[in-house]
C-alpha cells in the first residue's frame, strides 16, 4: 500500500468517525460518555494521520540498500 493510499484510507476513516461522533452526540447528548468515546475515536485517527505524515519516505538509495544490504556502497563503518 502506498503512502498516499494509506493517507486516503485514514482520511476516509476520519470522515466516517466524524459523522458517527456528530450523530451519537445529537442522539445521546454532548455530555454523554458515548459522545466522548466517539470523539476520542476521531482524535486517535487524527493522531495516526499526523504521525504518518511525519514519517519521511525512503529515497532511492535507502530502498536499494534495503534490497541489497551487502552492497559495498551500503556498508556501515563504525569508528
Amino acid at each position: 500500500m502506498t503512502e498516499t493510499t494509506s493517507m486516503n484510507n485514514i482520511q476516509t476513516q476520519i470522515d466516517e468517525e466524524l459523522a458517527n461522533a456528530r450523530a451519537v452526540c445529537d442522539v445521546k447528548g454532548g455530555a454523554s460518555g458515548e459522545c466522548a468515546a466517539a470523539w476520542d475515536a476521531v482524535e486517535e485517527l487524527q493522531a495516526e494521520a499526523a504521525h504518518q505524515k511525519q514519517t519521511k519516505p525512503k529515497n532511492s538509495f535507502e530502498k536499494y540498500c534495503d534490497d541489497n544490504p551487502d552492497a559495498a556502497e551500503c556498508r556501515l563503518y563504525e569508528d
